[in-house]
């Protein structure tokens, strides 16, 4: 415990500061993910709904599963929410601002932090073919990126550079995109066209319908190699790392179980592969 609060109290105090200009949404487009991440159950891979919010130059990446999760919780009766089945979503938020080729990855660990990545670099080939989806027409591009060869389907009349999850850099948005094993998927389920004055007035009170996209107002910037530390310390002790974090005994904290009976929580096919030599 002792040495838990050491490293939650080097990472607070040794965090950067990383400053992105606000920009305004234009659109806001919802994802079908599909992932086989356990090979040995092909048959009940892991779903999810996700949320793509664009601007003219930056982007945010989100679980819609986890928006709707959030704003449905019971707040104030903490002891129901940590006891109450789940279903498992993604923690984890992507930002990309265009211009400047920067790349946010917003985790939380009881704080939320936001840490400097890499801009993702995709050499995209584009190819003759085109296809229509949902009435959107698209071009076909390919591209090795993070060890999977990738088919993605753009449309050039919706002249957005990102796309779900890091798949970004291509002149269109991305309408549908999945890996040659099809063990990775994004399909698109609607697009939100905020110009002509489409508004999910039902989700105002989430951060993420904001009118703007940017960093949230409370969390915490951090350098990568922080930020492992910090998990690194989760991942020995889940439970005393969150109630060191809260300041409550390990005898208060409660886990979830799955509400689906399945947790998916073996990935033994992640979506990052080891790149090629």
């Amino acid at each position: 415990m002792k040495k838990i609060l050491t490293i939650l109290f080097v990472i607070l105090i040794t965090h950067t500061s990383f400053a992105q200009k606000p920009d305004q949404v234009l659109a806001r487009i919802s994802y079908a993910f599909t992932h086989v991440r356990d090979t040995t159950q092909r048959s009940n891979p892991y779903t999810e709904t996700m949320l793509l919010v664009i601007g003219k130059n930056a982007s945010m990446y989100t679980s819609f599963d986890r928006i709707n999760r959030d704003l449905d919780l019971p707040i104030a009766n903490t002891a129901a929410i940590l006891n109450a089945p789940f279903k498992p979503v993604t923690l984890v938020d992507y930002f990309f601002f265009a211009n400047e080729n920067k790349f946010y990855t917003r985790q939380k660990l009881v704080t939320d932090y936001i840490i400097s990545d890499e801009a993702p670099k995709i050499e995209w080939k584009i190819e003759k073919d085109t296809a229509n989806f949902s009435g959107i027409s698209c071009r076909k591009a390919k591209a090795y990126f993070k060890g999977r060869n990738w088919t993605a389907w753009y449309a050039p009349n919706l002249p957005f550079q990102s796309g779900p999850w890091k798949l970004n850099g291509l002149p269109g948005l991305i309408i549908e995109a999945y890996d040659e094993k099809k063990e990775v998927k994004f399909e698109i389920l609607r697009f939100d066209n905020l110009q002509e004055g489409n508004n999910a007035s039902e989700y105002k009170r989430s951060f993420y319908f904001g009118e703007e996209v940017k960093f949230m107002p409370e969390v915490k910037a951090t350098t990568r190699e922080e930020f492992d530390k910090l998990y690194g310390a989760y991942k020995k002790d889940p439970l005393g790392f969150m109630a060191a974090s809260r300041g409550v005994s390990t005898s208060s904290i409660r886990m979830g179980s799955s509400m689906t009976g399945t947790s998916h929580t073996v990935i033994n096919n992640p979506i990052e592969l080891p790149e090629k030599k």
